[in-house]
């Protein structure tokens, strides 16, 4: 024995509900229709967010890899920033 109900039957239901309580039962939709669509969309949203910042890692480190083949020798990085900073 299922407790599923039609469409049709519910509305029956919903039908011999007042007034002000059919509008409680569709604020109660509302919200959790709403809820859904806010999950929905934080979800691609921070798919495309993911797939932005991968992007913009992707071509910094492109760039990184054509500055570190300019470079010619030996070089301390760190000496380099003390150097810097020393001269500033």
């Amino acid at each position: 024995m299922s407790n599923k109900m039609t469409l049709e039957q519910l509305e029956q239901q919903v039908a011999q509900l007042p007034p002000h309580e059919q509008l409680k039962l569709v604020a109660h939709i509302s919200e959790q229709l709403i809820n859904l669509a806010l999950v929905a969309t934080t979800q691609e949203n921070n798919k495309e967010g993911a797939k932005s910042r991968l992007a913009k890692v992707d071509a910094w480190l492109a760039e990184c890899d054509k500055v570190a083949e300019l470079w010619e020798g030996e070089f301390d990085s760190a000496a380099d920033l003390r150097r810097i900073r020393d001269e500033g």
